[in-house]
C-alpha cells in the first residue's frame, strides 16, 4: 500500500486465501486490504491518537436507509449522547475528492445529522458543518474533548 498524507500506526496485516487483511481495532477483526481501507485504518488511527477519540464512540461500515437505497457509513463517531458526531467518507488514494464525494457524504448528512463532516483519500482530507442547507469548512477536526463537555 501507498504512503498517505496521515500519520502511521502500528498496524497488523494477515494473508487470507492469499490476500492480505488489516486488523481494525474498532469492528475487533481482519478486514480485507483495499486502497479504501488503508485509508479507513490510517484515519481511525488518526482520530483516536492525534484527537482523542474513544474507540468505543466509533462505528464502521454501519448501514443506513437513503430513500429506498441501503447505504453504509465509512466511519461514524458517536457523541456522548450515541448520536452522529462526525461522519467521514473515505476514498482511495487515487480517486480524486470532487463535488460527486461531496455529494455522497450529503446525501448522508441528510438521513444521519452530524455535527461535522469530512471526506478522506488519504492524500487530501476536509472536514466541515453543514448548517441550514450551508457548508462550512473547518480549518481541523474538532477535538473529543471540545465535545465532551
Amino acid at each position: 500500500m501507498e504512503s498517505l498524507n496521515l500519520p502511521t500506526f502500528a498496524y497488523k496485516v494477515k494473508h487470507v486465501n492469499g490476500k492480505p487483511h488489516i486488523f481494525d481495532i474498532i469492528r475487533r477483526k481482519f478486514v480485507s486490504l483495499t486502497p479504501e481501507e488503508w485509508v479507513r485504518q490510517h484515519f481511525i488511527h488518526l482520530l483516536i491518537t492525534e484527537y482523542g477519540y474513544p474507540k468505543s464512540l466509533f462505528a464502521v461500515e454501519t448501514g443506513l436507509q437513503y430513500n429506498t437505497l441501503a447505504k453504509r457509513t465509512d466511519i461514524m463517531v458517536l457523541s456522548g449522547e450515541s448520536l452522529p458526531f462526525l461522519l467521514v467518507e473515505c476514498k482511495a488514494p487515487f480517486i480524486t475528492v470532487n463535488d460527486a464525494t461531496f455529494a455522497q457524504i450529503s446525501r448522508y448528512n441528510f438521513t444521519l445529522q452530524p455535527q461535522y463532516l469530512a471526506v478522506t483519500n488519504g492524500m487530501a482530507h476536509y472536514c466541515f458543518k453543514a448548517v441550514n442547507g450551508q457548508i462550512h469548512f473547518m480549518d481541523d477536526f474538532p477535538k473529543y474533548r471540545e465535545f465532551n463537555n
